[in-house]
């Protein structure tokens, strides 16, 4: 039976937790001396990290004369803070242990409440995943039902995946001309689950990562809780800074390399070849792995949707390259049906490290994937039509609305990069919910604090009249005037 034990600060010694240092806690932190007053200020930024999941709970806290030095600030303030965050549920301490991040009671982090279902009466602009049909879903199921008595007869576990959903995302990438048979293929529990596996397999804590700033923030969490050390690039409105990359991969030797470049999340824009060609050369130069994460690959709106990135490695274009993707933007994000695609051997390698913690996708998930898989690009080819129409609505309800904002209308993906003018994107995601909209600051897919508050993603995954009226609550939230902004209180923009 599991130890009911809880976690205790004396446990560092024993390897649970870690320790922040000041000037890496301080680089996170707003400058506190324009804020009245500051301690307030600094511990109520200090348990956004925390609810945000850019610091974990268990985590120990620099000493109050450190972080007062990084910050140049007085003890005293720090000192405040930190009982602050002690009387709110957000730290604990124990004498000689010094203070440790916790989680209040009864809240939850913003990574679990992104995937929850909110209220009836909000709209949700905070997941960019579409439905499935339920006449697809229905017709699927009548379909799978004979096979799926036939594998009530087994024992059901499959780690490496169903031998037929194998073999049948195999051939999507061999039609999509990258040549790959069945051995190459690990069946995942969504795209996450096959992050994590390769996460773990080839990187150890303290390893260095390049990723994409902004990103995936599902992804950037997943390599927090490895303690790896993210080297960020960045991703403009013109596209990767290729050079920058460059200069990364040789300079900060990173031991993989983590890319989203068909039409990346969140600013939906395509990678162009020849940048492709160059980010590879440069990898294979420094040993880097590169992982690539494909799941959007096929949400080709004004472009062909482009080929496997990995079929370039596969040309001579040097490099190591490992494809991960998934079913859950494509068709539907319950089915819980990823991939990753890469040697054999590293596919085996992977295997033996998931049977410590999953044996096996379901099996029922699996047969539905595969019974949707076989239906071709048609299914598919609706919900680009879908998707289409409803990145029109949002983009003329954003231009009727908030003229003043701007974006650029990217030729794929789920959703637009909205430039607000002004860092005031979380305040305002705070507000809006008062107006019934839930929706995600840019600030949550930035992989180095404090930047992309001026910077909200906006999905356009839901109907169009459903869009639209989103874009009025907003509105009419930014018309109310932001709590603890400059421009309600003459104040900071941050809501004490």
């Amino acid at each position: 039976m599991a130890s009911s034990t809880p976690y205790r600060p004396g446990d560092r010694a024993r390897g649970v937790g870690r320790a922040l240092g000041g000037r890496e806690l301080a680089a996170m932190l707003p400058d506190p001396a324009g804020a009245r007053p500051a301690y307030r200020h600094l511990a109520r930024a200090i348990g956004t990290l925390i609810l945000d999941g850019r610091i974990a709970p268990h985590v120990r806290l620099p000493a109050e004369r450190e972080l007062a030095a990084a910050l140049h600030t007085s003890r005293p303030t720090i000192t405040a803070v930190y009982d602050l965050l002690r009387e709110s549920g957000y730290a604990h301490s124990r004498q000689g242990s010094g203070t440790w991040t916790a989680l209040p009671q009864g809240r939850t982090p913003r990574g679990v409440t992104r995937l929850l279902a909110p209220a009836d009466t909000v709209i949700d602009l905070a997941r960019a995943s579409p439905g499935l049909p339920e006449h697809t879903l229905a017709d699927a199921l009548a379909e799978i039902t004979p096979q799926l008595t036939a594998h009530a007869h087994t024992p059901g576990y499959h780690p490496y995946g169903l031998p037929e959903l194998r073999a049948a995302i195999a051939g999507r990438f061999t039609e999509r001309g990258l040549a790959t048979v069945p051995e190459q293929i690990l069946v995942t529990s969504g795209a996450q689950h096959a992050l994590t596996l390769v996460l773990g397999l080839l990187c150890g804590p303290g390893d260095r990562v390049m990723v994409e700033s902004p990103s995936y923030p599902n992804a950037l969490e997943a390599m927090r809780h490895a303690r790896l050390r993210p080297v960020s690039v960045p991703v403009t409105d013109d596209g990767w800074d290729i050079g920058i990359a460059e200069s990364t991969l040789h300079q900060a030797v990173p031991r993989l390399a983590c890319l989203i470049p068909d039409f990346h999340n969140p600013t939906g824009l395509l990678m162009p070849d020849a940048e492709r060609a160059r980010l590879l050369r440069a990898a294979h130069r420094s040993g880097t792995w590169v992982v690539v994460d494909e799941t959007l690959s096929d949400l080709a709106l004004d472009v062909p949707a482009p080929p496997p990135f990995a079929a370039r490695a596969a040309r001579g274009g040097g490099g190591r390259v490992i494809t991960i993707g998934s079913m859950s933007k494509s068709h539907w994000g319950g089915l819980r049906v990823g991939w990753v695609r890469a040697g054999a051997r590293l596919v085996t390698e992977l295997v033996a490290r998931r049977i410590a913690t999953d044996v096996g996708g379901s099996v029922m998930d699996q047969l539905l994937a595969v019974a949707l898989l076989a239906r071709g690009a048609g299914p598919v080819a609706h919900r680009l039509e879908e998707l289409r129409e409803q990145r029109s609505a949002l983009a003329a309800a954003l231009s009727e609305h908030l003229p003043e904002w701007t974006w650029r209308l990217p030729p794929g993906g789920l959703s637009l990069w909205v430039d607000l003018g002004e860092p005031i994107a979380p305040m305002l995601a705070e507000h809006a919910l008062d107006h019934g909209v839930r929706i995600e600051s840019g600030s949550c897919f930035a992989a180095d604090p404090g930047v992309f508050e001026q910077r909200l993603r906006i999905p356009y995954t839901l109907p169009p009249e459903t869009l639209r009226e989103a874009v009025r609550r907003m509105a009419a939230a930014l018309a109310d005037g932001l709590p603890g902004s400059a421009t309600a209180r003459g104040g900071p923009r941050w809501i004490v």
